[in-house]
């Protein structure tokens, strides 16, 4: 294998002038830079690209601080990440947060360039102290699905999900629809679920209907409980005609309780869920499509192009569109004659 020092022999020169070519320092002669090029052509010298981020000060690494990474969307939304660095000279490492005890450690840690040299956060707003120390650290930094002050987003509008959402069953001929979604005071500071039922709440009035508060469900964002709290809401005597769940993983669960219950979807219950996750369309299920795989992709772009810009992109927002796609878990109501 062929090493600097004798790329340095070749061209005559000492190995730190070689390393400052590579570096492509300023320090360096036009008649000495040539000479150490035609070595290291004439060698087929490959650096290593860890020994030049380190000389750099940099360890070749991006992190993406991503909370229950295992959960259906934030898969989708790394696949998409690792598209994008794929060609790249850097490694990718993933720190997992399950609690704020967890988020803190790493935003605290994580300000250090021997740690990372850029950090992806995905879905999880950070506290405005820790944002701006991270971003006072020299770490470039940008945001999937949240936003922040001073460092780039990509983001969806979830409000107009909800909207989504809400007209489409309007325009079926519901008019009893229900909502279920996360704990608004959630700790670690989620905020989708919120927007998708403010967009669920305005669209509802203003077709003139009341929601009620037996109308809308709160828990965990974990299938088994959203399948709990739909059976309360198929229990009542006035049972919603459909259900819009703030995710796909949530409305499984409503498809669950609808099953078990005695129903017919989307007869007698139709049911509708936001991200289209890949389980979505083997279960039929009509969903708010936004683009997971296309938005980590493009959150990944944005930290390279701010590597090797060497320098911050600054506050700037990236919003991609979203999509209703219609599958077979909607219908008019089974008191609504159908159009047609």
């Amino acid at each position: 294998m062929v090493t600097i020092a004798d790329v340095a022999a070749h061209a005559g020169v000492g190995a730190g002038t070689v390393s400052r070519v590579l570096n492509d320092s300023p320090q360096v002669s036009e008649s000495t830079r040539a000479r150490v090029l035609a070595a290291i052509e004439v060698l087929d010298y490959r650096p290593n690209p860890l020994a030049r981020g380190l000389s750099r000060g940099r360890c070749q690494t991006l992190g993406v601080v991503v909370p229950f990474f295992t959960h259906a969307s934030a898969v989708e939304r790394l696949r998409g990440v690792v598209a994008a660095l794929d060609k790249s000279l850097y490694d990718l490492v993933l720190f997992n947060v399950e609690s704020p005890v967890h988020r803190d450690e790493h935003f605290t840690t994580l300000t250090r360039r021997d740690r990372a040299d850029g950090l992806l956060i995905m879905s999880l707003p950070p506290p405005p102290a820790s944002l701006h120390r991270l971003a006072t650290s020299g770490v470039p930094i940008v945001l999937l699905d949240s936003r922040g002050a001073g460092v780039p987003a990509v983001v969806t509008d979830d409000v107009e999900g909800g909207r989504l959402a809400t007209r489409h069953l309007l325009d079926l001929g519901h008019e009893r629809i229900a909502f279920l979604g996360d704990e608004p005071g959630n700790p670690l500071g989620f905020t989708s679920s919120s927007a998708r039922e403010a967009g669920y709440r305005e669209t509802m009035e203003s077709a003139g209907l009341a929601v009620r508060p037996g109308d809308v469900r709160h828990g965990p964002h974990v299938r088994a409980v959203a399948r709990d709290l739909t059976r309360a809401m198929l229990a009542a005597p006035d049972r919603p005609t459909a259900i819009f769940a703030a995710s796909d993983t949530q409305a499984l669960g409503v498809l669950e309780a609808a099953r078990a219950a005695g129903l017919t979807v989307p007869r007698d219950l139709s049911v509708v869920g936001f991200d289209d996750v890949e389980v979505s369309s083997y279960a039929g299920l009509t969903t708010v499509r936004q683009p997971l795989f296309e938005s980590g992709r493009r959150a990944a772009e944005l930290l390279l192009e701010s590597l090797a810009a060497e320098e911050p992109l600054g506050e700037a927002e990236y919003q991609l569109d979203l999509e209703l796609v219609v599958r077979s878990t909607t219908a008019a109501p089974a008191t609504t004659p159908a159009a047609g």
